[in-house]
């Protein structure tokens, strides 16, 4: 564990901590104490200073725990004990997991978090922003017998699984969005990548990506350019990450093994009965086109009917960007 994250876990109560005191429990000294607050404030948490008491975090906060999350698994837990990774940071968790799987001789279920990610991506090449140390970010990786084409629907199966740990979460009334995206109040709450790697005729190997808001700093918040909701304003209290990613993983693992074994079939009904923007009107931009149409459903292969004005039309996964018409 760097010296950083353990100032960090000294300051994760919430209380004040003098810097002498945090210098000698970790052998260090006060200047370097300062330097390792600075580094955490330029990371976008918020520690106050107070001459005479020390520093403090505006909030106690919860940081991420292997031996808390492998507990929160319950019976997964000997299924992914070996395969979970805890990481301080990353430049990004699924470009991370996928290096780290070169040598691996099992790779199903291969997960990783982290803390902070400095180059999360998003749909469509977009930045995945997320305050460090406040929110959700994983990856989980499976490898599958047969070509890419074999993974068709997998990322809509995902969300599937995603709103399913969201809502034993506690969290009600969330929805889905064509293709991969978690909505809250029509805001985005979460977000899915599937980085697909394979010859035509197999083995795949996919690395899903997961993003899920606990929290967004105002500065993150400024860099956000779609409307956006985090766990904290729909709860009203601080997220307990470590059973957020139990739970998200432990609901993957099981959509992995079903649509290792059945496709996208399973989860196709739920998944349209999910869809906000089912049966209704949509404006689509592809390319230089814009045209509207409605929500028809999904095809087996998860892409998205439409019904426009010159007919049914199936969009796929990263060709189009679709908006709600009211």
């Amino acid at each position: 564990m760097s010296t950083r994250a353990e100032i960090l876990k000294m300051l994760s109560d919430g209380v004040f901590h003098s810097g002498t005191d945090l210098g000698k429990k970790l052998g260090i000294t006060r200047a370097a104490v300062c330097k390792n607050i600075r580094r955490l404030t330029q990371s976008g948490l918020e520690v106050h200073r107070v001459t005479g008491r020390g520093y403090k975090l505006d909030a106690p906060l919860t940081l991420l725990d292997r031996s808390r999350i492998l507990k929160q698994l319950g019976p997964a837990a000997a299924e992914l004990r070996d395969r979970l990774q805890v990481l301080d940071e990353v430049d990004s968790t699924n470009r991370y997991l996928s290096e780290s799987l070169v040598q691996a001789k099992i790779i199903n279920g291969s997960t990783c978090v982290a803390e902070a990610q400095l180059t999360g991506r998003g749909r469509r090449g977009r930045a995945w922003v997320a305050t460090p140390y406040r929110n959700l970010m994983l990856s989980m990786a499976w490898r599958f017998s047969g070509g890419p084409g074999i993974v068709s629907g997998l990322s809509l199966a995902a969300g599937v699984a995603v709103l399913r740990a969201l809502e034993e979460y506690g969290v009600a009334d969330a929805g889905l969005k064509w293709p991969n995206d978690v909505m809250w109040d029509h805001r985005k709450l979460a977000g899915l990548l599937a980085d697909v790697q394979g010859e035509a005729a197999g083995p795949t190997l996919v690395i899903l990506g997961v993003g899920v808001n606990g929290y967004i700093g105002r500065d993150d918040a400024e860099r956000i350019d779609q409307p956006w909701v985090d766990l904290q304003n729909i709860a009203g209290e601080t997220v307990d990450r470590n059973r957020l990613a139990a739970l998200v993983m432990r609901h993957l693992l099981r959509m992995f093994q079903v649509f290792a074994e059945k496709g996208l079939a399973p989860f196709r009904d739920e998944w349209q009965t999910r869809h906000l923007y089912h049966h209704r009107r949509v404006r689509l931009i592809q390319g230089d086109k814009d045209f509207s149409g409605t929500v028809e459903g999904i095809d087996e292969n998860g892409g998205l009917i439409i019904r426009h004005a010159q007919g049914t039309q199936v969009f796929h996964s990263g060709e189009i960007s679709m908006r709600p018409i009211d």
